[in-house]
């Protein structure tokens, strides 16, 4: 769905307790949810004002919001 957020908390519920520990407790994970969010939001923004931006480039930020989310998630299960 166009403009739906994808941040941690909403995609991994599961994990919001785990979320909320890294973040207060290792600088590194805070720095990459950080940058995570921005690139989340920027893509909502691009979705809801009509993806105002060449389709290539538009795949290219889902592409590393995709990578990104990935990293975060392996952090997130190992730190279980």
């Amino acid at each position: 769905m166009l403009g739906e957020s994808h941040s941690l908390a909403n995609d991994f519920p599961e994990y919001q307790a785990i979320i909320a520990k890294l973040i207060a407790s290792d600088a590194e994970f805070a720095k990459e949810v950080k940058k995570y969010d921005a690139l989340d939001k920027e893509i909502r923004v691009l979705e809801l004002n009509g993806a105002p931006i060449e389709d290539d480039a538009m795949h290219q930020l889902k592409h590393d919001r995709a990578e990104m989310k990935d990293a975060l998630y392996q952090r997130l299960t190992q730190a279980q």
